[in-house]
Formats: C-alpha cells, structure tokens, sequence
C-alpha cells in the first residue's frame, strides 16, 4: 500500500428531476457557476455542472435524471461559510429562492442551518467553531440573536459536554 495515498474529495452528483430549476437554485443561493450543461454521450441525460473555484471546472454536477415524484436519495449537500452573517445570508437567500423546512442547528463543533432545495435534498451550510464535541450533536440555533451570545452560549453548551476539547487537540489525537 502507497504510504502517502489519501485521495480527497473533490465533487459531487446528484440526480434532477428538473435541472434548470436547480441550477437556478444553486447559482443564485450559492454563487456557483454554471462552467458546462449538456446531453451526455455515455450518460444519457441531460447534465450540468457547477463549481465557485475557478481552478476546479465543477464541486456539482447535475444530472437530469430523477423521474417525477421519486424521493431524493441525497443525505446531504454541505457549504461551508467563514462567518455568521455569512450563514443569515445563505438563510436569506435559500428563502428567497424557495427552500422549505428551515432550521437552524449549533452542532458545537459547527454552527449549521438546514434546509430542503427545489427538490427535498437536504442542504447544509455551516461554519466551524474552535471546538469538538463528540457527534452526533446538536442544540437549537437562533440566528437572529447577536453574534456574541451565540458564540457564548456555543462555548457553554460544548465546555459542559464530557467529550468537549479544543479542535486542535482532537484533530492531533485522530490524524496525528
């Protein structure tokens, strides 16, 4: 086995049932852009594919390939965000853009909203905190109170918690 093999993940796919819906959805909420659409050769169905780096041609790919009326099978798409006016803005957005079933979640080690798109996949988005507490964890989250005491009740909820330690430590202990 290579010593240094660690692949990394890149992008991800999911399947539409309409994909000018959810490029429209994932441009405008997100910013991403849309670098290529078209039928597919060996794919049968009409793709997309979206991306906010500009080094990378796509982070999402879209597949118009979901047939009416069958649930999603996505668990999750996840954005990650620098800051908590970055997260009301996602908020915002989201609901201007038609998401369902808002909700805002302080995992302690991050600081998440989710949120069901055009199609009912899950999307979060999130940013992380200074601190780790074993997970699955998750308290209510009230965005519209002020940063300070969202940071402040974040740190008593996770400094309570038996498994609570700075992320750096954790990550030191887990990846070495």
């Amino acid at each position: 086995m290579a010593a240094n093999f660690s692949p990394r993940l890149a992008h991800m796919g999911i399947a539409c049932i309409d994909i000018d819906t959810m490029i429209d959805f994932y441009t405008s909420v997100f910013n991403l852009v849309l670098t290529d659409k078209g039928p597919g050769n060996t794919f049968p169905y009409m793709l997309a594919f979206l991306s906010a780096n500009p080094s990378q041609h796509h982070q999402l790919a879209m597949a118009q390939s979901r047939p009416a009326g069958t649930p999603s099978t996505v668990m999750q798409l996840s954005f990650k965000v620098d800051t908590l006016d970055d997260l009301r803005e996602a908020r915002r957005r989201a609901l201007d853009k038609g998401a369902t079933k808002m909700r805002g979640l302080n995992h302690g080690n991050a600081i998440s909203i989710y949120f069901m798109d055009p199609e009912d996949n899950t999307v979060e988005v999130y940013l992380d905190t200074p601190w780790y507490v074993a997970q699955p964890h998750g308290d209510p989250l009230d965005l519209d109170h002020a940063d300070a005491d969202i940071w402040r009740e974040t740190e008593a909820i996770v400094r309570a918690d038996p498994t609570f330690k700075p992320v750096d430590q954790w990550s030191r202990e887990v990846f070495g």
